[in-house]
């Protein structure tokens, strides 16, 4: 580990020991290697040896997402990531989207890579009972669901798609999400006020209050205070587990492309779950999985009325879902206690009643423990929702005899379900979705492109449509939407999103843009606000990965006049908050990687998030250091590099500090705090921050005020290491000196400067340069304080 620039000089050797210390070594019962804050580096590889929790030890799988190996993440949430496209400094050169999209599932945490592992085809799964007792005998309470959604998400082997156009191309990290049929579902709110708080009829006959407990409560959509509490409680358990670290962990170079953990914990729970809303068909379903097990006793009458009951009974979808998706039929064959040729035989007799898309999945009936020879642990699913993530936290909370949620299945059972999800998505899925986005292109979409369907657009909007549905005054209506918020499945506007959004999943951006700017004129004219704010950030988005160059006039054009009219509708007209967080967090990144000029626009858009609060205590500083980032990234030209933004990117980091100090996470406040002080040490020393009194004073109050509470910390953590080691030596009644033994190689260094001495080495994350002048011209600071000529800025 590297020593800090105060406790010793640079390319000091470790310490040589006496020979007469060597045998009172191992008398020593405690041994602490004391790890130094000031390492940035240092700190973010602390949190990926993270120890069990005290009170609950099996809770440390819980915080799994957060304690991934350093090649999955930087060790720094305020790094210097490097544009991914090479562009001129002032956004004169290319900055195309190319390299946009390739080799984004290298990165598990990058914010491009969870924008499309999160927008993909999502894939019911409605089981009979003796199924779901199948599975509750393996372990699995939630029944075949539970078990087929990790592997859904990440197909094993190569998927190829084609685009419109009909090339092909072969994606490698592509990924579908499991959801339990009926679940989700999200009822619009009527047009008129009158009806907001009635009680009305679906047109399928289901109550909009009802609450069937078999289908779930009507939800509300994803809470933006659900994810805050989720990432809050993540950074919690990494404060309360770094001061009982047993030893120093390897430091690693950086990875500088990579975000924090925590960001993106945060956005990949603020894109998990996504519900079944009518403006958006992202969650409706693209297939539903129909599954009988080898225990039925009539198993063709048992999938004929599942699908029945999920087609026109009491379970099926509202009448705004397109009702014709894939049905596939899956027979659960239980190794152990059935008969395999009767299993093969009702197989083939399933093929013959309900055609091709069937599968058999061979697994065994009994459980499977740890000490199994062949047992492999179950991946916890990374993307549940926020809402269930805190369900398990509770009870890992309150629970005093909470166990490990992790599950195992024998690997013959996980290479069933690899094969079965794998040859459900390349020979049924895809080919599906290709065959659906071609006809409703050709029938639905190409008519309203071109002079004709621009003259019929034109007529639908002064009222000489030829729709039949009337409005509530019983007055013709030439628009489709309905009173009670949303557009049936029939209608061309529905079909249309759902062609764009199955553009968008099968990664034809350039599709998926034209028909979502074809949509927001319609939605416009129809008042169709939420619609309208839907169909503008996607249309951003979409264009924003299109692999071609946006000149900066069409930018503004274009992109800002999308987020401008996304975010205007979801906060003034529709009161969604998280739609418009969710529309400028991604906007803010995907701006970010196109790099030039367009990285003043990724933090404008950051700025104006912050700016609406929106957020809570913790997404407002994790939008804070990715400002610094933002910033960071805009290379400058030159031996000066005229252009660039450290300064920007210094004074982000400074307030993403602070932010942190008020909620004491005291870990990420001392990350962006040494971000800080590197980068103002990076700039020539009349350009720091020494020549600002109040910038100055902000940052060495900041630096007291963490060391401080670091030091009550580590206090806290040897009184409780030193009263442990008390009673195991009255226990065992032997004598041992009560001493803590150093690590040899590295100064102990815990503590910040507060007063920014120099001298440190060049990788170190204190380097201090910049606060040297407070030091030598002391006075003169005074004097000038006095009369009034500091500057409170950070320049």
């Amino acid at each position: 580990m590297q020593p800090s620039d105060h406790d010793s000089p640079a390319g000091s050797g470790s310490l040589p020991t006496s020979p007469r210390m060597a045998p009172a070594q191992p008398a020593f019962k405690v041994q602490k290697t004391r790890h130094t804050l000031n390492d940035a580096s240092s700190l973010s590889q602390s949190e990926i040896s993270l120890p069990y929790r005290r009170s609950h030890p099996s809770a440390a799988s819980l915080y799994a997402s957060t304690l991934s190996p350093p090649a999955s993440r930087s060790q720094s949430p305020i790094g210097r990531p490097a544009s991914r496209i090479s562009s001129s400094v002032f956004g004169a050169g290319a900055n195309n989207g190319l390299a946009l999209a390739a080799g984004a599932g290298d990165s598990p945490g990058d914010p491009l890579n969870l924008i499309l592992r999160a927008f993909v085809p999502h894939v019911a799964v409605y089981t009979s009972e003796d199924t779901d007792i199948l599975l509750r005998e393996k372990g699995f309470a939630r029944g075949l669901w539970e078990l087929l959604r990790p592997f859904g998400e990440r197909v094993q082997g190569k998927v190829i798609i084609r685009d419109s156009n009909g090339s092909s191309r072969t994606y490698e990290d592509y990924s579908i999400h499991f959801v339990r049929f009926g679940e989700g579902i999200v009822q619009p709110e009527p047009v008129t006020t009158s009806l907001k708080n009635a009680q009305t009829s679906r047109p399928n006959g289901i109550s909009e209050t009802s609450n069937d407990p078999g289908r779930g409560p009507p939800t509300q959509g994803i809470s933006v205070s659900d994810v805050e509490s989720v990432t809050d409680r993540h950074l919690r358990y990494a404060e309360e587990s770094f001061f009982s670290l047993p030893q120093s962990p390897t430091n690693h170079g950086l990875d500088i492309d990579v975000p924090s953990p925590y960001y993106s914990l945060y956005l990949r729970r603020l894109l998990s779950g996504l519900p079944l809303t009518p403006h958006e068909t992202f969650a409706h379903p693209v297939a539903c999985v129909i599954a009988i097990s080898s225990r039925n006793q009539t198993p063709i009458e048992t999938l004929q009325r599942l699908y029945n009951e999920s087609a026109t009974g009491d379970a099926r979808l509202p009448n705004w879902v397109n009702p014709e998706y894939l049905r596939y039929y899956v027979l659960v064959h239980e190794e152990e206690r059935d008969d395999i040729t009767r299993s093969m035989s009702l197989f083939d007799q399933m093929k013959r009643n309900f055609g091709l898309h069937c599968h058999l999945l061979r697994i065994r009936g009994t459980q499977s423990a740890a000490t199994d020879d062949d047992s492999i642990p179950l991946p916890r699913s990374e993307w549940m929702s926020a809402s269930e993530e805190m369900v398990d936290i509770r009870r890992s909370e309150d629970e005093e005899d909470f166990e490990d949620p992790t599950r195992y299945i024998f690997d013959s059972d996980a290479t069933a379900v690899r094969t079965f999800i794998r040859e459900m998505v390349t020979q049924s899925i895809i080919p599906t979705m290709e065959r659906k986005v071609s006809i409703w292109n050709d029938q639905v979409a190409s008519r309203r492109r071109g002079l004709a369907g621009r003259f019929v657009g034109l007529t639908k909007r002064w009222g000489f449509g030829t729709s039949n549905r009337t409005s509530l005054s019983g007055q013709s209506s030439g628009s489709n939407y309905d009173s009670l918020g949303f557009y049936f499945q029939d209608a061309p506007e529905a079909i249309m999103r759902k062609l764009a959004d199955y553009a968008f999943m099968l990664r034809d951006w350039k599709l998926a843009h034209s028909t979502y700017d074809l949509l927001r004129g319609d939605f416009n004219n129809d008042k169709a606000w939420r619609y309208h704010a839907a169909a503008n950030e996607m249309a951003a988005i979409s264009l924003l990965i299109v692999p071609q160059n946006i000149s900066a006039r069409s930018r503004v054009e274009t992109i800002d006049t999308a987020f401008e009219a996304a975010f205007y509708s979801y906060i003034t007209r529709c009161n969604a908050p998280y739609g418009a967080l969710r529309c400028l967090i991604l906007g803010m990144e995907l701006l970010r990687l196109r790099g030039g000029s367009s990285v003043d626009d990724a933090a404008k858009w950051g700025t104006r998030l912050l700016e609406s609060r929106i957020t809570g205590s913790v997404g407002d500083a994790l939008i804070k250091e990715r400002l610094a980032v933002c910033y960071a990234s805009k290379q400058g030209m030159g031996t000066h590099l005229w252009g660039g933004r450290r300064r920007k990117s210094a004074m982000w980091s400074v307030l993403g500090a602070e932010a942190w100090v008020a909620q004491a996470k005291y870990i990420q406040a001392q990350r962006c705090l040494n971000e800080a002080r590197k980068t103002y040490s990076e700039l020539p020393s009349g350009n720091g921050i020494d020549r600002f009194a109040y910038a100055s004073a902000l940052v060495l109050g900041l630096g007291k005020q963490l060391n401080q509470s670091l030091d009550a910390g580590e206090r806290l953590e040897d009184e409780g290491s030193d009263g442990s080691d008390e009673g195991s030596d009255e226990d065992d009644g032997s004598e041992a000196v009560d001493e803590e033994s150093e690590a040899l190689d590295a100064v102990r260094g815990r503590r910040i400067s507060a007063l920014g001495l120099p001298g440190g080495t060049a990788g170190v994350g204190l380097e201090t340069a910049p606060l040297k002048a407070q030091l030598d011209a002391t006075e003169e600071e005074k004097g000038r304080l006095d009369k009034g000529e500091a500057k409170d800025d950070f320049g």
